[in-house]
């Protein structure tokens, strides 16, 4: 790991601010605050580097706030409680060009921020800390956060987000101004470092990673985190901000599922002869398949609301999702919608008067149950896709603000 010395000398000024800013989110931290402003300060001035440390308080009662201010730190009291909300109180009031956040318990070492420096400078829009590749000290994580929680959530965010950092939960970390304006967190918990790993994937900023030690912290008081409600929010989080994962995929299996064993009761005699068995059989899997569909059709519903409240890029990454999306209109999905409609009513009234004029004998004969089962399922199916049409027009055709300007949804760029 490379140390102070290694830090190249004090880039340019443009007179606007410090070159970095050092956020530390606060709440009752007093016992250890001293010394990582201290360890910051040496730092910066050992490697000649224009800097300013922020400590953002929120709501400290042991006398946190005034030694960050003895310390000749800037203080930023953020009375909205959370992880998340101090840091973007903190983050907000900094002046420099790159930002380094890192907890105030001295479990981070501030004097040890060079390879920060140097890979922001390089031009990386995040530089993560990774615990487990700089070492960890006795007791300085839990025992199931170590090798059950960290490794298997950090897993799940790197399937879910296409991420290639290994260590989601370390809180030393860098980043431009300019990275953090695209990225735009607004978890006001600890998900805002989960939020800024899956953002910097989405929209494809610059990541790198550096070796970084976490020491055992000398406070006495119990640590903010709880190991499994915080594991049920990262999930929670995680699932929620990918639709793919939590709808589109689940919906696609129960839709293959469905009309796969459907086919086969409905067409290979060995299972058509089963009777009761096989129309129970087909039923479920035309729920499965009308679950299925639904699960979809939620899914795209909410990559293009989360599109349209910036929480993703506007871009499909997939070319033939993308064909499939720009080739649907609400004309289309509506016609295909009130055929099923039609051809399902249809059926049930021509059944109905068949029933009427012939009794249920000659309603069998005419009408097999898989047949009827058909048309049961295509009411359901029409009635979807109809009015998803009609909603997905909506989505699309009202503008989205983007800096200003009236954006339509209706363009799907694809990255390069």
């Amino acid at each position: 790991m490379k140390q102070q010395g290694n830090v190249s000398p004090r880039a340019p000024r443009n007179g606007k601010g410090p070159e970095f800013s050092v956020v530390m989110p606060c709440l009752d931290e007093a016992e250890t605050l001293a010394t990582c402003i201290e360890k910051a300060r040496t730092f910066f001035a050992d490697a000649d580097i224009d800097a300013e440390i922020i400590v953002a308080d929120n709501g400290s009662t042991d006398g946190s706030r005034e030694t960050a201010l003895d310390r000749g730190a800037r203080v930023i009291d953020v009375k909205s409680k959370g992880y998340g909300s101090a840091l973007a109180g903190g983050i907000g009031a900094a002046r420099g060009r790159y930002v380094i956040m890192g907890d105030a318990d001295d479990t981070y070492d501030f004097s040890r921020l060079g390879p920060f420096v140097e890979k922001l400078r390089e031009g990386y829009d995040l530089v993560m800390g990774n615990r487990f590749r700089g070492g960890i000290g006795k007791d300085a994580m839990p025992f199931l956060h170590r090798y059950l929680g960290n490794p298997l959530l950090t897993r799940i965010g790197r399937i879910f987000f296409e991420s290639r950092c290994g260590d989601f939960y370390c809180g030393l970390r860098g980043f431009s101004r300019a990275a953090y304006d695209v990225m735009g967190p607004v978890m006001t918990g600890m998900e805002f470092a989960l939020e800024m790993n899956a953002k910097a994937a989405m929209f494809d900023l610059s990541v790198t990673e550096v070796p970084t030690i976490l020491s055992t912290s000398a406070r006495t008081r119990k640590p903010h985190l709880k190991t499994w409600s915080d594991g049920w929010r990262s999930l929670k989080f995680f699932l929620v901000y990918s639709p793919r994962w939590l709808f589109v995929y689940p919906g696609l299996a129960l839709m293959a599922l469905g009309l796969l064993f459907g086919a086969g009761f409905l067409f290979v005699p060995a299972l058509t002869e089963q009777g009761n068995a096989a129309m129970g059989s087909l039923l479920a899997s035309a729920v499965c398949a009308t679950f299925g569909f639904q699960s979809v059709i939620f899914g795209v519903f909410g990559k293009i609301g989360a599109m349209r409240l910036g929480l993703h890029p506007r871009k499909i990454g997939s070319r033939l999702v993308r064909r499939i999306l720009e080739s649907h209109s609400l004309e289309r999905g509506a016609i295909a919608g009130l055929t099923l409609i039609v051809w399902g009513t249809a059926f049930l009234v021509i059944q109905f008067l068949n029933w009427h004029a012939y009794g249920p004998a000659g309603l069998a004969a005419a009408f097999p149950d898989r047949l009827r089962t058909l048309c049961v399922l295509a009411l359901p199916l029409g009635a979807q896709m109809a009015l998803a049409s009609f909603y997905w027009s909506l989505l699309m055709d009202i503008p989205q603000r983007t800096q200003g300007r009236g954006v339509s949804l209706r363009s799907w760029p694809v990255p390069s």
